[in-house]
């Protein structure tokens, strides 16, 4: 499938002097740089267009939406390239490449937008079972296609589209949340570290699982062994199972989710650690400040919140809360004992999120070292010209 033929494909000119960094490798092209004449203002989001310099030359293959920032989305480094089933397929073996070589089980992000070289794009893979998410408008229309190439590469059972993230709004899309092949009903099993767990991909948060933060779950389980732990907004027990099953003495997991604590105390039955974990239905900030008052402490502190700062404009009021976090999860923290904390939003950068950490330990009045300073997990590459793209930050500190 094509959604435009090559040869009746419409041309997108760029200013002149505004295509070094496209040339460059960069995989964005913004609405500034672009000559936008009646005719370019005129098509659809999400056309297939050739990008050409101001000379004529030809530099690229990609999307095009005249209504967004990101005027458009670079998928080739050429002109005239077909974008159909057998491109994208290609596109998808490259990335499964990567993964079976990174992982020996198949849960896994496989396609992560532009680290992947396909902007917009995120499929998550849960064995049988293929989440996508289409955050731009290209990726939208080129839906049938996605799946001819999701089917012909792995053969899922299932695939569903979780299309509820708000940066689809951004491309003036819609949000909704639908099957595109096979049948699924209710929750399916991911593998993580040796731990067994239920995610959610239908109604769950995001696309049902959060894979990026495998390699910091890892890290605080080797930590946990005979310590106390508490993990605030645990979702479906990522952190809290892997404690448990590093045989932590007792492992409190929190979350303001009656659903998602459902799963984590049905994956820890699975998993044979009911016995060492306790599930806690409470808004975090609330249950950190009850904890405090009756003086409990524990060997290790987990916060993994959902993004305090989802624009730019809540930049600062959304490090407040980082820093809120900070100082009411420090002061649960025994002497000698770690703190975890991560933002995933993407408009806080790592020095103000840093920031923030500090000033929130020092308010609860402790000291300490970062012992960790990590991002998302290898399955969410980074495109070497969007470094800011990295948008999960995570410290890990021990706090005397």
């Amino acid at each position: 499938m094509t959604l435009e033929a090559p040869s009746l494909r419409p041309v997108v000119r760029l200013l002149p002097g505004r295509d070094k960094r496209v040339r460059l490798g960069h995989p964005w092209i913004y609405s500034n740089e672009v000559a936008m004449d009646a005719a370019t203002k005129a098509l659809a989001p999400g056309t297939l267009v050739d990008v050409v310099g101001d000379d004529g030359r030809g530099i690229a293959t990609g999307f095009f939406n005249p209504k967004s920032l990101i005027a458009a989305r670079v998928l080739a480094r050429e002109t005239g390239v077909a974008i159909d089933a057998g491109f994208l397929a290609a596109q998808l073996r490259r990335a499964l490449a990567l993964r079976d070589a990174l992982f020996t089980v198949p849960f896994y992000r496989l396609v992560h937008a532009e680290g992947d070289n396909l902007p917009g794009l995120i499929v998550d893979r849960f064995g049988d079972v293929v989440v996508m998410q289409m955050n731009s408008a290209g990726m939208d229309r080129l839906a049938p296609a996605l799946v001819d190439a999701l089917t012909a590469t792995l053969r899922p059972r299932a695939i569903v589209a979780r299309n509820d993230s708000p940066v689809r709004e951004l491309e003036g899309l819609a949000k909704e949340s639908t099957p595109l092949a096979g049948t699924l009903e209710g929750p399916v099993e991911v593998v993580e570290n040796g731990v067994r767990y239920l995610a959610d991909p239908t109604s769950g948060q995001k696309t049902g699982w959060f894979f990026d933060q495998r390699d910091n779950r890892a890290f605080m389980a080797s930590l946990a062994e005979g310590r106390t732990v508490l993990d605030l907004y645990t979702y479906a027990g990522g952190f809290a199972l892997q404690c448990a099953a590093r045989n932590a003495m007792h492992v409190t997991a929190v979350d303001r989710s009656e659903g998602s604590l459902s799963l984590a105390a049905r994956a820890a039955e699975l998993n044979g650690l009911s016995d060492r974990v306790s599930f806690t239905r409470a808004e975090a900030f609330g249950e950190m400040e009850r904890l405090a008052e009756r003086r409990e402490r524990f060997g290790i502190v987990i916060a993994d919140p959902p993004p305090f700062v989802r624009s730019k404009s809540d930049l600062a009021a959304g490090a407040k809360g980082y820093r809120k976090m900070a100082r009411l999860s420090a002061a649960l923290v025994e002497p000698g004992g770690f703190l975890f904390a991560a933002s995933c939003s993407h408009n806080i950068d790592a020095a103000r999120f840093h920031e923030e950490i500090a000033r929130g330990v020092q308010a609860a009045d402790r000291t300490g070292r970062v012992i960790r300073s990590a991002g998302a997990a290898p399955d969410h590459p980074v495109h070497p010209e969007l470094p800011e793209s990295a948008y999960l930050k995570a410290l890990v500190l021990q706090l005397d």
